[in-house]
């Protein structure tokens, strides 16, 4: 089992993800298919290779980074901030 912070971080743009399942298990292998409230990327479809993470990523931050579910926006929520959690091995 993984221990690391990382593993409750959306891999596409970095939601931490603190009261619910790890977005992939934890052990970082067994996505959930639950849906990012931040991006929209659905784990184990949208971002299974760093590819299909970096072309979500890449479209989500063109159309403005809007959030899928709005009602989980933080107050003060920060852009640069929040991608600095994407896992390393998904920038």
């Amino acid at each position: 089992m993984v221990s690391n912070d990382s593993l409750y971080c959306c891999r596409v743009c970095g939601f931490y993800h603190d009261e619910e399942a790890p977005p992939w298990g934890a052990n970082g292998n067994c996505p959930s298919f639950d849906i990012c409230g931040c991006c929209g990327a659905e784990f184990g479809y949208d971002d299974c290779t760093l590819e299909d993470v970096r072309s979500f990523r890449k479209r989500w931050l063109e159309e403005g980074a809007v959030w899928f579910v709005f009602k989980e926006k933080p107050t003060q929520w920060s852009l640069e901030e929040q991608m600095r959690n994407i896992p390393e091995k998904f920038k």
